[in-house]
């Protein structure tokens, strides 16, 4: 079996995190999602794997590389151009007119394919489903898992005969128009005649176009409804609870790194924390490098990235801070994310630093710690 991950968007929703980062480079737990997608597969021995680009492609491809370091093979596709200035352009083409190009050029989908989102992380039983799927004789399966009726509208919508057999596919319905509240969770298994019958040079998706064809065409297209993790990370708010989630051990098979130096705190290399007057309530990582002065308060689960430093008085509760972030003195993030500029909420409500009264975090690079508001005042006097 051959591996194929999707990896070509811009992730608008999960804004501020893709202004630099590709989605699947978001990173959980200091690694990046598609890392995990990477090593899953070469644990079931598939090591051959395409990824379509676009989007920040070159920093999917030197993390990566050829895939030496996880034992695979890994091969890009990109989709855009250089125009005349120079200037590459990202311009997706499908999911399914990705997998296309890639076929036309060289002919890799030559055997049973699975593909995969480059943005969730699973523990699928990928032997199992491919038994299935050779078993039912499909041509195509589609992993589906059962959502509340009322979040069918973010997914792809799966309707199936009392065999498993996909009689329609709706590409993310309102409540009241779903057929069913089982949906796609991103993860196919293909024979090489589906890329045969997507059509060459046009933009074609998989969801809202090409299982549309399939079922309509009476194909053997069949669903599979398998117990494994999926955690999707669809929006801002998703990543912040996965992270959430992850970090209190709710998450089979991924662990906090560092070494554990408390009951629920671990620490990354040349960690320094002050402890006269600070309070750290686990789960909390923070990152190699980092600094946490004395009198500060960290309220887990909170990762707090390499590199950063907590300033006297500092409150950080049930947040994730980015790497180099410096959170001012007797500043509180409540539930937030930083990343860079910007912060982002638990609701997904996004904010630059520009927007706040006075600053709040910094550059930790910045050997700088005074606030503007304090350098005012001064000159003021």
């Amino acid at each position: 079996m051959k591996a194929m991950i999707l990896a070509a968007g811009k992730g608008t929703r999960v804004r501020p995190l893709t202004y630099d980062l590709p989605k699947p480079m978001i990173p959980i737990l200091g690694k990046p999602v598609m890392a995990y997608l990477v090593e899953h597969l070469a644990k079931y021995g598939v090591t051959e794997i395409m990824v379509n680009v676009s989007y920040l492609h070159e920093k999917i491809e030197e993390y990566f590389g050829e895939g030496h370091q996880f034992g695979v093979q890994i091969g890009y596709s990109f989709e855009g151009y250089t125009n005349d200035d120079g200037e590459v352009v990202p311009q997706p083409i499908g999911s399914a007119g990705g997998m296309k190009k890639i076929q036309e050029f060289g002919g890799f989908f030559d055997d049973t394919t699975i593909v995969l989102c480059g943005d969730a992380l699973i523990d699928l039983d990928l032997k199992s489903a491919l038994f299935e799927h050779r078993r039912k004789g499909a041509l195509a399966s589609v992993i589906t898992k059962e959502v509340p009726w009322d979040k069918v509208s973010s997914y792809g919508v799966v309707v199936t005969d009392k065999d498993g057999r996909i009689t329609e596919f709706q590409e993310k319905p309102s409540e009241a128009e779903a057929k069913s509240n089982f949906i796609s969770t991103g993860i196919y298994i293909f024979e090489p005649r589906v890329i045969d019958m997507i059509p060459s040079g046009v933009p074609f998706d998989i969801g809202s176009e090409l299982f549309p064809l399939l079922a309509k065409e009476g194909l053997p297209f069949y669903a599979q409804t398998r117990g494994f993790n999926w955690i999707d990370i669809g929006s801002v708010s998703d990543y912040w609870q996965t992270l959430q989630n992850v970090l209190l051990g709710e998450v089979a098979h991924m662990d906090v790194p560092g070494i554990q130096v408390e009951d629920g705190l671990w620490v990354g290399l040349n960690t320094r924390i002050e402890w006269e007057g600070t309070t750290i309530e686990g789960p909390v990582y923070i990152g190699s490098g980092a600094c946490v002065e004395a009198g500060a308060t960290i309220i887990g689960p909170s990762w707090i990235g390499h590199g950063s430093h907590i300033c006297a008085g500092a409150k950080v509760v049930r947040s994730v801070l980015f790497e180099y972030t410096r959170v001012l003195r007797d500043v509180t993030l409540d539930e937030m994310i930083v990343f860079k500029d910007y912060s982002v909420d638990r609701a997904g409500e996004m904010k630059h630093v520009s927007e706040y009264a006075s600053d709040e975090w910094v550059n930790a690079r910045d050997r700088r710690f005074t606030r503007r508001t304090d350098v005012a005042l001064e000159a003021a006097k």
